[in-house]
């Protein structure tokens, strides 16, 4: 592989890594963890296609990699939809310290008085 191709994908890896420190200064709520699990899969995507030669392998191995990709991808996904389900149940101060647990609605739970 010549050199100028390692070092493009090595300057577009340490340039997503910049990107990733930048975007971690925003507060974008949902959207934070959805831009940074993007960029992750660019970086490693490149690794994966260059760095482990990937590209010039037999088909097969790019077919194996993408489908665990897409599985994991898949597991990832709903257990971030699960997740958004438990945050109204979580009452936290602003230095992050949790006050209170509440209840789910419609529990079964009795609060003692």
């Amino acid at each position: 592989m010549p050199i100028w191709m390692l070092l493009t994908v090595f300057f577009a890896l340490l340039g997503l890594t910049f990107l990733t420190v930048f975007q971690a200064q925003f507060d974008l709520g949902n959207m934070e963890i959805v831009l940074s699990l993007l960029i992750a899969t660019v970086k490693a995507g490149l690794v994966i296609a260059f760095f482990m030669h990937l590209l010039w392998d037999k088909p097969l191995n790019a077919i194996a990699i993408l489908s665990s990709l897409i599985f994991v991808s898949l597991f990832l996904g709903f257990t971030l939809m699960d997740a958004q389900g438990y945050h109204e149940r979580l009452i936290m101060d602003p230095n992050g310290d949790l006050l209170e647990r509440s209840q789910p609605k419609g529990s079964l739970v009795k609060k003692s008085e």
